[in-house]
């Protein structure tokens, strides 16, 4: 390829990176807006039911509670324990039962925080870039999106060092450098250590993990989301979002809530054919491949099924990722 235009290829993925950040960032700051603006409309109210409170001592202690923004409006409409009606079709079940649960308010947050294990791990924080090594101290919660800390011209590799076995992910990043970004970050971070794969699904054929708080779909995430990737069209007879991936067996796959932008941390693996009826949604971003031998890890756990609970199930025995280390290969450009 001539050097002219590996340099227009190089320039243009740079502008689309740069444009993907600050659409990232000008998310950031809208939601921030937003949360303030709920704070204040909290404490307002509060203050009210305090000095009426104050003027009837006869009357019980009330609760406030906060609204809901719209990103957990959109996620409480989608639970993800919601059973679907007959009609509603393998799809619209699947998309339930993928999504990560609603942001919890700030009282569930205080509960999360106050477990020995959140209280070893967590440091709130937005501490940049860490160590590509590895070797940064755990962190679990950010104060919004990461920096750009890959470079998308590189080549990337996630080890998943399991319980059950080894399994390896080529990563995406000229493609899907965002996610994979987001991904490879948290991984750095030690935010994926010592979690569970906490839910299986032989009938989308699913492994689900990425929960460090809570081990399960209700986790609060990193504290932020990622916009998608690419940005997804708006079916005009549903008003659902409809994207482009289409799903096989071996895949590293971003799960999301109903909503636009709301993916996070949590992700899933793709075990088999039954996967393919993701198709119809294609909003699930595919950012890895494994290979035969990871595959065959996945399909022993997801073999470990066992029906029960509002997400279907779950292995018969915890299945554990001990960690998830990043191998780099510098670009050759």
């Amino acid at each position: 390829m001539s050097t002219a235009k590996r340099d227009r290829q190089r320039e243009n993925r740079r502008q689309r990176i740069a444009a993907d950040e600050a659409a990232a960032k000008q998310y950031a700051t809208r939601r921030r807006i937003k949360l303030i603006g709920i704070a204040v409309v909290v404490v307002a109210a509060a203050l009210a039911v305090l000095g009426f409170l104050q003027s009837d001592d006869s009357e019980p202690d009330q609760a406030v509670e906060p609204a809901l923004d719209d990103q957990q409006a959109d996620e409480q409409q989608a639970d993800p324990a919601a059973e679907p009606d007959d009609d509603s079709g393998a799809d619209a079940a699947a998309a339930q039962d993928i999504e990560p649960a609603a942001e919890p308010d700030d009282e569930q947050q205080a509960d999360s925080a106050s477990t020995p294990d959140a209280e070893q791990d967590v440091t709130a924080s937005n501490p940049g870039c860490p160590a590509v090594d590895g070797s940064s101290p755990r962190v679990i919660d950010f104060d919004g999106p990461h920096p750009m800390c890959i470079d998308p011209e590189a080549g990337y590799v996630a080890t998943f060092d399991t319980s059950e076995g080894e399994m390896r992910f080529e990563l995406t990043p000229s493609q899907t450098p965002l996610t994979v970004n987001n991904f490879v970050t948290l991984a750095r971070w030690g935010y994926y250590d010592d979690t569970l794969l906490f839910r299986t699904d032989p009938s989308i054929d699913i492994i689900q993990g990425g929960s460090p708080h809570t081990n399960d779909n209700r986790d609060p995430g990193p504290g932020y989301t990622i916009p998608d990737e690419p940005a997804f069209e708006i079916a005009p007879d549903t008003g659902a979002l409809v994207g482009p991936y289409r799903y096989l067996p071996g895949q590293l796959v971003m799960a999301r809530s109903a909503g636009p932008d709301s993916a996070s941390a949590q992700f899933f693996l793709t075990t088999g054919p039954n996967t393919a009826l993701l198709d119809g949604q294609g909003t699930y971003v595919v950012f890895g491949n494994t290979d035969e031998a990871g595959l065959a890890v996945a399909q022993s756990i997801i073999a470990l099924h066992e029906p029960g609970g509002s997400l279907g199930g779950a292995p018969s025995r915890d299945v554990t990722v001990h960690s998830v280390t990043i191998e780099e290969t510098p670009s050759s450009g």
